[in-house]
């Protein structure tokens, strides 16, 4: 049982805080109290609560009863909360960090504990890069039926209205019309789908136990494996984007990464132009406005 109040991150609260009268908002305030009720209810003993953490789940380091650690995970509510329960529980371990235990109605994830501080992004380019291929590869498994997940295309279609609409704001119409034609035509030449991590990259890829490295905080979807790969070919872009011959880079990466996986090399360089583009929108409009304009500017790289 915990015996010291239990308090969200700032990070989180950060994150999440800027809608006084919303049902996030409402959520982080109860949060404490949802996780000491999660913690009396599966007779859990609070060891701390990770910090700095995310901005999007508050994860609290814990001990069963048995004395075994584990970490509990709250994720916003939402739908993406059970579609991480349902992918973690396809992979059952295999790549990815086990689910122990979960709550329908809080959300909760009781998760095997991992080396929280301790990701890809601790390794050097080329290692982190190897290692993390070789997790993605155990994730791409073939969707089970009845499956909950989205498919790439229908993200792709729902996004589409989102991104031109951003895209003008943004200033990179030309980029963006390339991206949005990509968003139509690649879903459409699929000819075999997996299970996806939807959101991998070498931070996503934590230390462990049972096995060296471990994939977290799937958002899941089923489609191409090159849909997948296209966000780990953005990675560290920065550091890529600040040495010289930039483009010459950017494409022996996605070269690399796909001949590494059995890739094909034209969808990999057209799902991360359609990926960077997506996310240099975004965050031109409504977050880091430098570093949507580098996120554009690999995008005319690849």
């Amino acid at each position: 049982m915990a015996t010291a109040p239990i308090e969200p991150p700032q990070r989180l609260v950060s994150a999440l805080g800027g809608d006084p009268e919303g049902p996030v908002r409402a959520w982080l305030a109860a949060l404490p109290e949802l996780v000491q009720q999660r913690l009396d209810s599966w007779e859990l003993t609070l060891d701390r609560v990770h910090a700095p953490g995310g901005s999007s789940s508050l994860v609290a380091f814990v001990r069963q009863q048995d004395g075994t650690p584990a970490a509990l995970k709250f994720p916003v509510p939402g739908r993406a909360a059970a579609q991480e329960a349902a992918a973690l529980r396809v992979w059952d371990g295999w790549g990815a960090v086990r689910l122990l235990r979960s709550d329908e109605t809080s959300g909760a994830l009781l998760l095997e504990r991992l080396q929280g501080s301790v990701s890809l992004r601790s390794l050097p380019e080329a290692k982190a890069l190897l290692e993390a291929a070789g997790t993605v590869r155990r994730l791409w498994v073939a969707p089970p039926a009845g499956h909950p997940f989205a498919t790439v295309a229908e993200r792709v279609a729902a996004d589409a209205e989102r991104l031109r609409a951003a895209g003008d704001s943004a200033g990179a119409g030309p980029l963006v019309d390339e991206a949005l034609e990509l968003g139509r035509s690649l879903p459409a030449g699929v000819t075999e789908e997996f299970v996806l991590h939807g959101a991998f990259r070498q931070g996503k890829v934590l230390a462990g136990e049972r096995a060296p490295w471990l994939a977290v905080g799937p958002a899941p979807l089923v489609g191409e494996r090159a849909y997948d790969l296209a966000r780990l070919v953005l990675d560290r872009f920065e550091d890529l984007l600040a040495g010289s011959g930039a483009a010459a880079v950017a494409r022996r990466r996605v070269a690399k990464l796909a001949d590494s996986l059995d890739v094909d090399r034209e969808r990999l360089r057209d799902w991360t132009l359609y990926r960077a583009v997506r996310a240099g929108v975004r965050e031109s409009v409504s977050g880091d406005r430098r570093r949507g304009e580098s996120l554009l500017e690999f995008a005319a790289y690849v």
